[in-house]
């Protein structure tokens, strides 16, 4: 099981990346939303996450791989996509949106 989950905010000009921490089977924030192409969110994750050193490098890896994907998905089809087809392609993640 996973101890991180993403929340996205699927945008007609921007994705919102934040990721939460999973306790048992609660969620406590453990970012603020970082917004691609708005800003660089990938980068802007990654200083976050080097923050945390309780965080071990490879969950590290594996949040920005998600990241990735996420950012990826919205730029080569996620502007064109509803949000029903983005939370098809992450169904472990929580999405919220405009389209």
């Amino acid at each position: 099981m996973s101890k991180f989950t993403f929340k996205i905010l699927w945008l007609e000009n921007n994705v919102g990346i934040a990721i939460d921490h999973i306790i048992g089977h609660n969620l406590s924030p453990l970012t603020s939303y970082f917004f691609w192409p708005r800003n660089d969110a990938w980068e802007e994750l990654k200083n976050e996450l080097e923050s945390k050193p309780w965080i071990n490098s490879t969950e590290k890896i594996e949040i920005l791989n998600q990241a990735t994907a996420i950012i990826n998905f919205w730029q080569e089809t996620g502007k064109n996509k509803s949000l029903k087809k983005a939370h098809e392609k992450f169904p472990d993640f929580i999405f919220t949106g405009s389209n």
